[in-house]
């Protein structure tokens, strides 16, 4: 008997798993994909799947007509990277469908089945035949985008990195400052690896705020999209604690720094292979590759200051990219410089009334500890662990990355002076 020559994969049913917004699933690559249905309603959640920014760099193909299509279509033409198909017979009917299949199949060549049977022999039967994985009906998006995606990421392989885009909702609100701090904190108080990418070329503070003056940088990973793989990024990296990197930019303006759209794609999927966390320092701009990245990003925080542009402009970048990203979870803002003296503002109460949900942090106007900070070249931590917005930012960073920080409580803390005490007695 012909097989494909694919590798199995994991159990089916992937349906009836929890949809969690917010779920890590890894982009799929650059490759070619086709799928083959029989039901409008799997047509589009696949066309929805092609939409969805994990599988922006993939090209897929949606068409109708199932099993029967699929092979008619292989037999005068090459297969892609992954077949989808949607079956709608029996276990026989499907399997011989398979086998036929098979016959006109590159080698190489991945294939997904969608059914409406949940059945354990039938599935053994698909995966003893080289079928990829098998999906029951009714299939959502994150399904789709979920099963292509673990094809190429096993599941025993290295987590593929985080990133979180900071952005400023207007120029001047701190969003730089705000980013830097959440990726201190992430490194030092969550003990995750971090890397802090400074996208502000011309004119980036991360050097400054880390008091770090590298010699090289993001610039020269844009520059040399040729050279980048792990080793030329590590060179690139300049180390400011035991968990945290940075990418900082060159902050200079002896060029123009003009890109195209994917300008950065390749250093983010580096970063993303090496490292848990990577915290993307977005400045105030649009362009097509700071709309790109923000897009493309597991998670997005945009700093803004209570008034009244900063309000419009929060809603405007909200709306967007909850548009351009139906399958996550919608953008979070927090408020920075809150209570400025003698400054009119819209109270927190408001703007969270106008954006329809509550900001994730407010962050007081703080003038001495963050100046001081800045030119020092430290964190807020560093100049005062116990301030209320190292603790804010503490906060930021257990939420941002989903960990919670287990304290212990007083009875645990005096429990090995008891003991003490009683051995002594």
């Amino acid at each position: 008997m012909i097989k494909f020559a694919l590798k199995g994969g994991d159990a089916a049913a992937s349906h009836a798993e929890a949809v969690v917004q917010d779920e890590h699933i890894a982009p799929v690559p650059r490759i070619s994909i086709q799928a083959f249905c029989a039901s409008s309603d799997t047509a589009a959640a696949m066309q929805a799947a092609g939409e969805d920014r994990r599988m922006s760099k993939a090209h897929l193909k949606v068409q109708m007509g199932g099993m029967t299509a699929a092979i008619e279509a292989y037999r005068a033409s090459a297969t892609p990277n992954v077949v989808i198909i949607e079956a709608d017979g029996r276990g026989d009917e499907l399997l011989a469908g398979l086998d036929t299949l098979a016959e006109v199949c590159d080698a190489g060549t991945r294939v997904v089945v969608v059914g409406n049977m949940n059945d354990v022999v039938l599935y053994r039967e698909m995966t003893r035949r080289g079928v990829s994985d098998y999906m029951i009906t009714p299939v959502g998006t994150l399904d789709i985008i979920r099963a292509v995606s673990r094809l190429f990421y096993a599941a025993d392989a290295k987590p593929v990195g985080r990133t979180l885009a900071v952005v400023g909702a207007k120029g001047g609100v701190g969003a730089s400052t705000v980013a830097h701090n959440i990726a201190f904190s992430i490194a030092r108080d969550v003990k995750l690896d971090a890397v802090v990418a400074d996208l502000d070329l011309p004119f980036g503070t991360a050097g400054l705020d880390f008091n770090q003056d590298p010699p090289q940088g993001i610039a020269d990973a844009v520059m040399s999209p040729d050279r980048i793989d792990t080793a030329f990024i590590d060179r690139l990296l300049s180390k400011c604690t035991d968990h945290l990197s940075l990418l900082a930019a060159p902050a200079t303006l002896d060029k123009v720094y003009d890109f195209g759209a994917e300008a950065f794609d390749s250093t983010f999927d580096v970063l993303r292979s090496t490292v848990p966390c990577i915290v993307l320092d977005v400045p105030h701009v649009w362009t097509g590759w700071s709309r790109r990245t923000l897009i493309a990003a597991d998670d997005i925080l945009i700093v803004a200051a209570p008034d009244l542009a900063n309000l419009r402009n929060t809603k405007n970048l909200i709306d967007l990219l909850r548009a351009a990203r139906p399958n996550d979870s919608r953008p979070q803002y927090c408020l920075n410089m809150v209570g400025v003296p003698k400054r009119p503002e819209i109270k927190t109460a408001d703007f969270a009334k106008a954006l329809e949900f509550d900001p994730i942090a407010s962050i007081p106007f703080e003038p001495q500890v963050f100046g001081t900070a800045a030119n020092n070249g430290q964190m807020i931590a560093e100049v005062s662990s116990s301030h209320r917005s190292a603790e804010t930012f503490r906060s930021l960073a257990q939420s941002l990355t989903g960990r919670t920080e287990v304290k212990r409580s007083r009875t645990s803390l005096l429990t090995p002076l008891l003991e003490k005490l009683r051995r002594k007695q």
